[in-house]
């Protein structure tokens, strides 16, 4: 019996070379510091542990404390809104610098809709989101059809926006830069309490009753309960998370960050991918204002003042990188946190807080450096 050509090329097709399997690095092992050191929020987690050790030494105890802890997360909500927003433009490869000043103008049209058009809260919330979603697809209209670069069109909207915001509370208001009387228009109900207050207080009276949180002599809980805003920050952070990691589209804003005309000849629409992006920018900005103008009562002309550096810097922080196509939402989520600790927690130490700024500049530089180095370890990059 004979073997022919064709049935030794076959036998071997069915027994591939161990050195080329070997050499394919999709069989290759991995270990799992390497799987870990790919991941984005790498840098966040460390530098949140960091940031938790330095406080844990020099600050207050009370900053440990439940009190402390809704204390630090009411300002990183707010900011994390904003920077998961960010993160996720970032991944798809483009900036927005206008969401700082879309808070301000947001809360213009929130305030004068209630205050001067007498609208119900329900109506008021909706247009707001329907009329700030309509200025970030503009935004992206803008980067797209003209090529511009997202960074310059998006600050020219910086100024755009903060000065409308200047005219229209001169307008509302009949010369003042600060819109009052929101709260009281708002009146009271369900949809009030899904955009400000605290939530879940009636499970904190039960935690004080049953000696599990602290409380004051007569009963009553030290904190009442969490900041809607905390709870909106967590199922933000949670949604966006799914869409990266388990949805088609989240695929597609990777694509369209990473290499846009690769993305775009296997089938992503990567216009349709940027242009929602931004629209997500301008909505999450206008959800900060809304919840902060109803937590005050009021809005005014610096809302939202520098925001957009600092969402940006979070985003940067949990591993977004400035080029496209890389990043993650739960690393913005970390970055948030890392703020809302330091902001505060410097008031429990006896540093000046002035030292806050320095934080942000050295965290941006660090978290660039860091994130280069971690890209080029995990990618055989010199």
């Amino acid at each position: 019996m004979t073997t022919s050509t064709a049935d030794l090329a076959a036998g071997a097709s069915r027994s591939p070379d161990p050195a080329a399997a070997a050499r394919d690095e999709r069989l290759r092992r991995v270990s799992l510091i390497a799987r870990l050191m790919r991941r984005p929020e790498l840098g966040a987690v460390a530098g949140l542990v960091l940031v938790t050790v330095f406080f844990g030494l020099t600050a207050n105890p009370a900053m440990f404390t439940l009190a402390g802890l809704m204390t630090v997360l009411s300002p990183a909500a707010q900011l994390g809104i904003l920077a998961i927003a960010a993160a996720l433009l970032m991944i798809g490869g483009e900036f927005d610098l206008s969401i700082g000043s879309m808070i301000a103008f947001a809360g213009l049209v929130f305030g004068a809709l209630i205050v001067v058009g007498d609208m119900p809260l329900l109506a008021a919330i909706v247009a707001t989101f329907v009329f700030a979603g309509l200025m970030g697809a503009v935004n992206g209209q803008i980067v797209i059809r003209t090529r511009l670069p997202s960074f310059i069109v998006t600050l020219a909207f910086l100024f755009i926006l903060r000065g409308l915001s200047l005219v229209g509370l001169k307008w509302a208001t009949g010369g003042s830069t600060q819109l009052r009387g929101i709260g009281d228009k708002a009146g009271t109900g369900v949809v009030r309490e899904l955009f400000s207050g605290q939530a879940l207080e009636g499970l904190f009276a039960w935690l004080a009753q049953a000696n599990l949180i602290a409380k004051f002599p007569n009963g009553t809980p030290t904190v009442t309960g969490v900041p809607v805003g905390v709870l909106w920050f967590l199922a933000i952070a949670a949604l966006a998370t799914y869409v990266l990691l388990r949805t088609r589209f989240g695929n597609w804003i990777f694509a369209a960050g990473g290499d846009p005309n690769a993305a775009r000849n296997s089938g992503v629409p990567v216009n349709m991918v940027k242009t929602t992006l931004f629209v997500l920018t301008a909505c999450a900005a206008t959800l900060v204002a809304i919840l902060t103008v109803l937590d005050a009562g009021s809005t005014d002309a610096r809302r939202g003042f520098q925001k957009e550096f600092e969402a940006i810097i979070a985003a940067v922080i949990g591993g977004c990188l400035l080029t496209g196509g890389y990043g993650s939402a739960i690393g913005a989520f970390f970055g948030a946190i890392i703020f809302g600790m330091v902001s505060i927690g410097l008031t429990y130490t006896s540093f000046d807080s002035d030292w806050f700024q320095v934080f942000l500049g050295g965290m941006l530089l660090l978290a660039v450096l860091f994130n280069n180095f971690i890209r080029r370890k995990a990618t055989g990059e010199r």
